[in-house]
């Protein structure tokens, strides 16, 4: 943006050169990339921050010298000489969208005479990267310079009902706008209409069909104010972008559009003899009314390291012309709508460092207690496990996006509480459209995806959210390890191949939780309608489920094209966590004997092992360290619907060595329970 010094001048006095003038700028914030000389001109050219459009406007960017110099603002004053008429005969105004268009006010001249603008004028505008029209035309842009308000005119018998509708565009709509090109529009686009008919694309360009020209003698002045975000849209949608859509994008200020429709009126009729129709259509639903914020010195002093007082805060605010007002421990601050930047206490303490100086306010070291960077216990927890993980599996990060058809594809059942997920507001596709619930879709379509590349032999594991809705609107996440595998794990010349399936990834588990410190676990059968009936267990430490683990249903790996048998897992990392709080005990390895007895016994064929392993342990907690099953069978020498199951059986004191008797009374014991409980008979 240029900024002609000689200009600037005209609404404030000051003495410096522009040299000096752009370091006192930029060191207050509106930073000035270069100085350009132009005659008997000087021409700032600024690099303003998206916080500050207002500087966009001569008279906002007059505030700023006049605050850093201390010196006068001098705003133009305004003498419309209205005739006796009524503007309402003229003109009627409907806001028919106020979300978008808060405000909209029009004026009438009568007995214009286009002609060319006043040289001061139209050097003026050249500097600033305009170019002159016509004089009717000039003062509207001459104003938006210096008012930073967007104002259009329009040729007020080429209207067709009198009547101004701000309205939504229909789907399909056209306007040909000032640039001579015919543009469709669509319903997010705002539009000025006289009555159905379109005249002016809204906060961006007018219309072809309103235009001024030699031979308007009326002119209706608009000057309202548009939502910056459908302003933004539009223009970018359209490609089509001007200093009217530029300054609504950035914010223009609401209670700044009398002024500028005044100030333009006044300059028509000084400048091309126009006749002021008495009146102006006002319409402004809401008014937005100035911000009044609390502001403390003692906050001043704290975050900037400063000793002001508050006369000298007060100073500072009184400069920037806002209204200051004494109240207890401190000040109640107005800040003007022409500053929509500033919402905070800290937004106005930000304000005093740039005026009192930022090279003044002095350097230091930040002082306090330090603390030692580091992971929670949590964390830690998390990056342990992940490290357990990575040792037999390879990490998969996947979207926590996903779409509803896969809980079709995982065989869930309608009433499933997987189903109930948390909808995307605005989703990418339908394919991102839910939050997920589980990890096992994500990692099914990772194995899918890497058998459709011929890539076999795959262990996957991921740590991650999945999102459950709640009455609060927020909602519940938690995080969760899953893990899927499918082959045989890689061969060389120390090991062989060994088959990647429900005990292979059962070993993985096993092992992950004697690590956490977790041990009292056990596998339940169960039936999960995405697993395999009967080869599926859910893993329950101290009466809580905490995790399911089995061989994925034939028909859940045909509706993701698994070639192969796939095992997945998938636990509550917040339940592992909690369980995991144990300290490992170290003990000495005791100098006495152990004693090992082998027994078989028969049992049910629905009785687990874990049943029966359970037992065993249950009959003694005093000299039976170890139980191990090491032998199944089924055959011709058992009964049907019987299996005979074999366990070995470790006994060791650390006190002492065990007799025949001990060691028989406790085997005897073991017996009589599994008799006892599970129906067992010894082989």
């Amino acid at each position: 943006m240029g900024v002609s010094v000689k200009w600037l001048k005209y609404y404030v006095d000051f003495e410096m050169s522009a040299e000096e003038l752009a370091y006192k700028l930029t060191m207050a914030g509106i930073a000035v990339e270069g100085i350009e000389k132009k005659e008997d001109d000087w021409i700032l050219e600024l690099d303003l921050t998206p916080n500050r459009g207002d500087c966009l406007g001569m008279i906002n960017l007059a505030r700023e010298v006049a605050a850093l110099t201390g010196n006068e603002l001098k705003i133009p004053e305004v003498f419309i000489k209205e005739n006796e008429e009524d503007i309402k005969d003229y003109i009627k105004v409907n806001i028919l969208e106020p979300e978008l268009c808060p405000r909209y006010a029009a004026r009438v001249i009568k007995n214009v005479k286009i002609k060319p603008s006043p040289e001061w004028m139209q050097e003026i505008l050249i500097k600033s990267g305009i170019r002159p029209i016509n004089n009717v035309v000039d003062i509207t842009n001459y104003v938006l310079l210096e008012t930073n308000q967007p104002l259009h005119a329009f040729d007020y018998d080429l209207l067709e009902s009198k009547e101004i509708n701000v309205r939504r565009a229909r789907n399909g709509e056209k306007i040909v706008t000032l640039d001579e090109v015919e543009r469709e529009l669509d319903e997010n686009m705002l539009l000025i209409c006289d009555g159905e008919q379109g005249v002016a694309l809204a906060g961006i360009m007018g219309g072809q069909n309103t235009e001024i020209n030699e031979n308007t003698t009326m002119v209706m002045l608009e000057s309202a104010n548009f939502a910056g975000a459908n302003i933004r849209k539009t223009s970018r949608k359209l490609a089509l972008r001007s200093d009217s859509s530029v300054r609504f994008e950035k914010g223009a200020d609401p209670n700044g559009v009398i002024y500028a429709i005044n100030r333009a009126a006044y300059l028509i009729q000084e400048l091309a003899g126009g006749e002021v129709v008495g009146g102006i259509v006002d319409v402004y639903p809401s008014p937005v009314e100035n911000k009044k914020i609390k502001l403390r010195t003692d906050r001043v002093n704290y975050l900037l390291g400063t000793e002001l007082t508050p006369d000298e805060v007060k100073e500072y605010i009184s400069r920037l012309g806002f209204k200051i007002e004494d109240v207890e421990a401190g000040f109640i601050v107005e800040v003007p709508t022409y500053r929509p930047d500033i919402s905070v206490e800290v937004d106005l303490i930000e304000e005093i460092a740039r005026l009192y100086g930022y090279d003044k306010i002095p350097a230091g070291l930040p002082s306090g207690n330090t603390t030692l960077g580091g992971l929670n216990p949590y964390q830690a927890f998390r990056e342990n496990v992940r490290t357990i993980m990575a040792e037999s599996l390879y990490e998969v990060v996947n979207y926590s996006f996903i779409s509803p058809a896969y809980f079709d594809r995982l065989m869930l059942s309608e009433d499933s509480i997987y189903r109930r997920t948390v909808k995307v507001a605005n989703p990418l596709s339908e394919e991102q459209s839910v939050m997920r619930t589980l990890l096992l879709p994500g990692l099914l379509e990772n194995l899918s995806r890497n058998f459709a590349r011929k890539n076999s032999n795959l262990a996957f594991f991921e740590i991650g959210a999945v999102f459950y809705p709640t009455e609060s609107g927020l909602p519940e996440e938690k995080l969760k390890l899953g893990a899927a595998v499918s082959g045989s794990s890689e061969i060389n010349w120390l090991k062989h191949k060994l088959a990647m399936d429900f005990f292979f990834l059962k070993g993985i588990v096993e092992d992950m939780l004697r690590r956490l410190g977790i041990n009292d676990y056990e596998f339940r059968r169960t039936a999960h309608p995405s697993f395999h009936p009967g080869r599926t267990a859910a893993v329950y430490c101290s009466g809580e489920e905490i995790g399911i683990i089995g061989e994925i249903h034939p028909e859940v790996g045909a509706n993701f094209d698994l070639r192969d048998r796939v095992c997945a897992f998938e636990f509550d990392l917040d339940k592992l966590f909690a369980l995991s709080g144990r300290k490992m005990m170290m003990e000495s390895i005791t100098k006495y004997p152990a004693v090992e007895r082998d027994i078989a016994v028969l049992l049910k064929s629905d009785i687990t092992a874990g049943q029966a392993v359970q037992v065993i342990k249950e009959s003694d907690d005093t000299i039976l360290k170890e139980v191990v099953v090491f032998d199944l069978y089924t055959g011709e020498q058992v009964k049907e619907g019987y299996k005979s199951m074999a366990f070995r059986l470790k006994f060791q004191s650390n006190e002492r060595t065990l007799t025949e008797n001990e060691v028989n009374e406790k085997v005897n014991l073991i017996l009589s329970n599994l008799e006892k409980k599970l129906g067992a008979v010894l082989r």
